[in-house]
């Protein structure tokens, strides 16, 4: 059974969290501070960190920073829930590490689909999208045992959620790819196009793709009004 811990503040959170994900068979326990909440990582080693921001002295950035920081327990799946909606605020939080970003207020089923999702990348429960082998398309190359992108001669780290959308655009390479359809496939669930979630990881994603390319902004097109298309050789046919 995986273990999920929340870390929020508000205690009415943790309980509608806790209430809902035991439904769902997951073994959940929660923290309303935050320097407890690192101490219960620590010992318990969940499979799973739900982390709000805003929390007195010590920020959810904070907590994010020092898990990735502590080996024990460096790769342990994290969804930031919070009020801040700003693009700015959701590039601090993967900054920070996080593994996915959910504002508030949120809808339980999107937190389920989340949760499950996340769980499905790390590897302990069955996963459709995990890539087996190499995949190369012009100058992208996605390596899936140590989730890294090279492109031409140069690599990088990637979240698993970022390693997803990135293999869903290549495996659509030169075609456009809706943002329903990266719901979809890469969160696992349907509904109405939750724009502001997939523009942040795109951006965080070309901004890694952009440290490791000689040129800016060239694989990655926004379709506006629709989704995003790859370019794996980062040129436009004409």
């Amino acid at each position: 059974m995986n273990k999920i811990l929340i870390i929020d503040d508000d205690i009415a959170i943790c309980e509608l969290i806790k209430f809902n994900l035991e439904l769902q068979g997951y073994n959940c326990m929660y923290a309303t501070d935050p320097v407890k909440g690192f101490a219960y990582i620590k010992q318990e080693e969940p499979n799973l960190v739900i982390l709000d921001v805003m929390m007195g002295n010590v920020s959810g950035f904070d907590v994010a920073k020092k898990i990735r920081q502590t080996e024990s327990i460096s790769k342990t799946p994290i969804i930031m829930l919070t009020a801040l909606s700003e693009l700015n605020n959701k590039l601090e939080g993967f900054n920070s590490g996080v593994d996915d970003y959910i504002t508030k207020p949120f809808e339980i089923e999107e937190l389920k689909a989340r949760v499950l999702a996340l769980l499905n990348r790390s590897g302990q429960e069955m996963s459709s999208l995990r890539v087996k082998e190499v995949l190369s398309k012009g100058d992208i190359t996605l390596i899936p045992e140590s989730y890294q992108v090279q492109i031409v001669d140069k690599k990088t780290q990637l979240t698993p959620i970022e390693f997803d959308i990135l293999n869903v655009l290549m495996q659509n390479e030169g075609s456009m790819v809706s943002s329903k359809t990266l719901l979809k496939e890469v969160w696992g669930y349907v509904g109405e196009n939750d724009i502001d979630t997939i523009r942040v990881h795109i951006t965080h994603l070309r901004a890694k793709i952009d440290k490791i390319s000689s040129q800016k902004n060239k694989y990655i097109k926004t379709i506006y009004g629709g989704g995003y298309r790859l370019l794996a050789d980062g040129v436009e046919n004409k």
